[in-house]
């Protein structure tokens, strides 16, 4: 019983990395005010460009980076026309999943990608071989421990550092932003920006840390998850990481009880982790106060 609990907690842990790559990003990104529907394709076409990253060099380490440009080049379309050309952002953001959805597919059968393509597996000596803890949070691909370093780093960015400041106030009350002196529409940019390059990271550590290819749609509305547990959070940074875990839970428990020999029906297993993030949505986006001015569009001298 023991090993079968570390077992399911290990698989939950690992489920949750990608969800937190991309929910880190995408708790700046709603704190500046833009609620990034485009998150999903963020992930999927990171996880499409670390494949084939790591197929072009060899090298699966490689292959995150080139996922994260991909997130990047994805967050500057988005920016630029949600934040610069005045594009319902809602639109951009569902144009632009239809779009990398359609074009990973169609690459997919166009070029032939790698298979087996995964970073490394590192395991901590001496606390990895703690009964129970130590496979679940010592022993995983390298890319998990950036999490270790990056959770604080977004809070200190957030919370407590001049630019953090910045976007706190473009997303609670950007007209006073403005009268500041604070280019609104330039921070909800950035914040786009760095939404991309985390979901681009998280979408490419589905393939390459955890799946190893790439299959279409592999991220099957991961996005919405993500964007589910920053609700879930309250727009806190704690509590978006913890709806992560919840909803990462819910996936390997859909994975874990049919191996434990629990028949339960199959459609309801693969839904659940999308009913919980459904029900969260409903339950906790009242519940919590969020940011002033999120979803709304920035328009100088409108109030």
């Amino acid at each position: 019983m023991i090993d079968e609990a570390s077992v399911i907690l290990a698989s939950a842990v690992r489920l949750t990395v990608p969800l937190a790559f991309a929910a880190c990003g995408e708790y700046i990104a709603e704190r500046a005010g833009t609620i990034n529907i485009s998150v999903e394709a963020m992930m999927l076409g990171g996880a499409f460009n670390a494949v084939l990253g790591a197929t072009v060099t060899g090298s699966a380490s490689f292959g995150l980076i080139f996922g994260m440009v991909a997130g990047l080049v994805i967050g500057f379309v988005h920016a630029e026309f949600s934040h610069r050309l005045g594009v319902n952002t809602y639109v951009v953001g569902l144009v632009l999943n239809a779009l990398i959805l359609g074009l990973t597919s169609f690459l997919l059968d166009s070029v032939s990608l790698d298979k087996d393509k995964q970073v490394d597996a590192v395991g901590i000596p001496l606390l990895s071989d703690i009964p129970l803890l130590g496979p679940v949070l010592f022993s995983h691909r390298w890319p998990v421990y950036l999490l270790v370093g990056l959770v604080p780093f977004v809070w200190w960015l957030v919370q407590r550092s001049r630019f953090g400041l910045d976007l706190r106030a473009a997303g609670e009350n950007p007209q006073s932003a403005d009268v500041t002196g604070i280019d609104v529409r330039r921070r909800r940019r950035q914040a786009l920006l760095i939404c991309g390059v985390l979901s681009g990271l998280g979408g490419a550590y589905l393939a390459v840390g955890e799946v190893g290819m790439f299959n279409q749609n592999m991220t099957a509305g991961r996005g919405f998850v993500v964007i589910a547990a920053v609700i879930f959070g309250g727009w806190t940074l704690r509590g978006t990481l913890i709806g992560c875990f919840v909803f990462g839970a819910a996936d390997a428990m859909r994975l874990a009880l049919p191996a434990l020999g629990l028949q339960l029906n199959a459609q309801l297993l693969i839904a659940a982790p999308y009913l919980l993030a459904l029900l969260a949505m409903m339950f906790f986006a009242k519940s919590h106060r969020a940011p002033g001015a999120l979803g709304v569009p920035f328009v100088r001298g409108v109030t």
